[in-house]
């Protein structure tokens, strides 16, 4: 059973940054595409980047490219999403996420997805 805990996140300024944690303890860690996914308040849950199990391939969604950054430390079992040019639009509860059969990467549907981590919460705000 894969399972995450993440780090991260609180209350930032409009264009300041924040650096994402999320971790396992599973020994299959590498054998995942690790996913980030958020939720802001009112709207869906988002795909907003995700990393191959190896951290050679790398994705973004459209609202986030350039100002996100994705990668993992399998010897450490963490992937980190480095988030930067912080808009009040980015705030949101961010999940990372992972599935033994679906793809976590922009695009996907978060309901065909297994394994989360409790959520981490994101806001940006003056």
């Amino acid at each position: 059973q894969l399972q995450f805990v993440q780090t991260g996140g609180g209350l930032v300024q409009p264009g300041g940054s924040l650096r994402l944690s999320c971790s396992s303890s599973a020994d299959t860690f590498d054998n995942y595409a690790i996913g980030w996914f958020r939720r802001a308040p009112g709207k869906e849950y988002e795909a907003i980047s995700c990393i191959s199990n190896d951290g050679r391939s790398t994705a973004y969604a459209d609202s986030v490219q350039g100002r996100v950054t994705i990668s993992r430390d399998n010897h450490k079992k963490t992937v980190y999403l480095q988030l930067s040019s912080l808009n009040p639009e980015d705030t949101a509860v961010y999940y990372c996420a992972a599935d033994d059969m679906e793809s976590p990467c922009p695009g996907s549907d978060h309901n065909l997805i297994t394994f989360w981590g409790q959520g981490t919460q994101v806001t940006v705000s003056s």
